[in-house]
């Protein structure tokens, strides 16, 4: 009895600290990503593409209705599900640096994937995506200004979200 009760224990703490240890720096994180992506395309930090956000061009990997909720400043939607190239806006100099970002960085992968495929050179993906640029305390914004309302994706991604406010409609 006493050994059950000291593995219930064990498990309830052990469960706690990871929902409350579960940040994009964490060893949970980065295993998670390591299996989820298949790291096809080139990948950049948070810190570096908040260095190259002026030079660069952003897209949005997800979805409409999360990138209304909140989005990295001066990003285009691009969407996953239905992305189609020749609906984008893209500069005719196909060297330009794009940084492609999701909410953890799969769908970004993909789209991302997509652009090396049609030419374009300079392509990255965000590793670690949206949450992990809310979680280093970077802004977003939605269509009236700053926010700090974030699509967290479902209840299961959004453990990964550490930062600001989740938004799971």
């Amino acid at each position: 009895m006493e050994q059950l009760r000291f593995l219930f224990i064990f498990l309830v703490c052990f469960i706690t600290s990871i929902s409350c240890f579960s940040q994009v720096e964490s060893g949970a994180y980065r295993i998670m990503l390591k299996g989820l992506l298949s790291h096809s395309v080139p990948e950049i930090t948070v810190q570096e593409a908040k260095n190259k956000q002026s030079q660069s061009i952003f897209l949005d990997a997800r979805e409409p209705r999360e990138y209304e909720i909140s989005h990295i400043s001066g990003a285009t939607s691009v969407g996953y599900d239905h992305f189609d190239l020749s609906k984008i806006s893209l500069p005719a100099d196909k060297s330009k640096p794009i940084i492609v970002y999701c909410s953890v960085g799969y769908r970004s992968e993909k789209v991302a994937e997509k652009l090396i495929k049609a030419g374009y050179q300079n392509v990255s993906n965000m590793y670690g995506g949206i949450f992990e640029w809310v979680n280093s305390d970077y802004p977003v914004v939605n269509s009236t200004g700053p926010t700090r309302r974030v699509h967290a994706f479902d209840r299961t991604w959004g453990v990964w979200l550490n930062k600001g406010e989740k938004v799971y409609k």
